[in-house]
């Protein structure tokens, strides 16, 4: 079913990410893996456990342990510099809750790339890891690291943050590294459009890092415009994309639980039907 030139690409999204966590535990389910697979920020996260060869990991992660460790808050981002809990997420979480499979995932042949921001220079990384546990973690942190609500994190001593702010949904990568079909799985419905304005981000934010305020003063024009392009790709038959059906009725800090299990079985059922349907 999937060539050796087919890869995945996988759009970030913070808590909508829980779709991308069911559509990858249907394509675990039918050993459905690719060759090489892309992703950002929430995207990221899910890749880890897909690559790993971890069912419903990340789903306990986005949905279980919210319920449980209520990881979301205004505190955190106080105390911690981050909305998310980062030490939950990315220390106890790997570590001691659901212990990463780092054996798997370095056995895995497929290769595996994060998108992240560089801080510096307002261009998307595109970074690989397989050996070292600490750098790899640094990587999907910093890919998922929104801006303004969450701290900046170094990866190789460069600051970076969430790769969705230059590169939301990167099958333009996948495309240059010679992948082609490439199938997307996205956190929209087929012809969303961002209305939020994009705006002049003020001195106060981000001071040290020019390109990074003129980049994130037209993130939102950048995503609308990926959104087109991919829905040329797809009519064109150079993309196959699995996204949810409705309008998203769940935000990217979402807190409930019943939506974000609606959500999670929305993207198991698509990616059962894809699996059974084939390319």
């Amino acid at each position: 079913m999937i060539g050796s030139k087919t890869g995945l690409v996988l759009e970030g999204g913070g808590m909508r990410g829980v779709f991308t966590s069911g559509v990858l535990d249907a394509f675990m389910k039918y050993e459905l893996y690719f060759p090489y697979v892309v992703a950002v920020s929430a995207g990221a996260c899910n890749g880890l456990s897909y690559m790993s060869r971890q069912p419903r990991r990340t789903r306990y992660a986005l949905i279980d342990m919210l319920e449980k460790y209520s990881y979301i808050s205004l505190k955190n981002l106080i105390t911690q510099g981050s909305i998310f809990d980062p030490i939950i997420l990315y220390e106890r979480f790997p570590n001691e809750i659901v212990p990463y499979d780092y054996d798997a995932y370095r056995r895995n042949p497929a290769t595996f790339e994060m998108v992240t921001t560089n801080c510096l220079t307002g261009r998307a990384c595109y970074l690989s890891e397989k050996q070292d546990a600490r750098r790899l973690t640094a990587i999907v942190k910093a890919s998922s690291s929104l801006p303004y609500v969450a701290q900046i994190t170094e990866v190789d001593g460069i600051p970076m943050l969430d790769g969705g702010i230059v590169d939301s949904i990167p099958v333009v990568r996948a495309v240059d590294k010679g992948f082609s079909p490439n199938v997307v799985i996205m956190t929209r419905n087929r012809g969303f459009r961002s209305a939020e304005p994009d705006f002049k981000v003020p001195r106060l934010f981000y001071k040290e890092y020019p390109r990074l305020r003129v980049v994130l003063s037209h993130h939102v024009e950048a995503y609308n415009d990926q959104l087109a392009l991919i829905e040329r790709m797809e009519d064109w038959g150079e993309v196959i994309c699995i996204r949810p059906e409705r309008p998203m009725v769940v935000d990217r800090i979402c807190r409930d639980t019943r939506k974000l299990e609606a959500l999670y079985e929305e993207g198991f059922r698509l990616g059962e039907q894809f699996c059974k349907n084939g390319i």
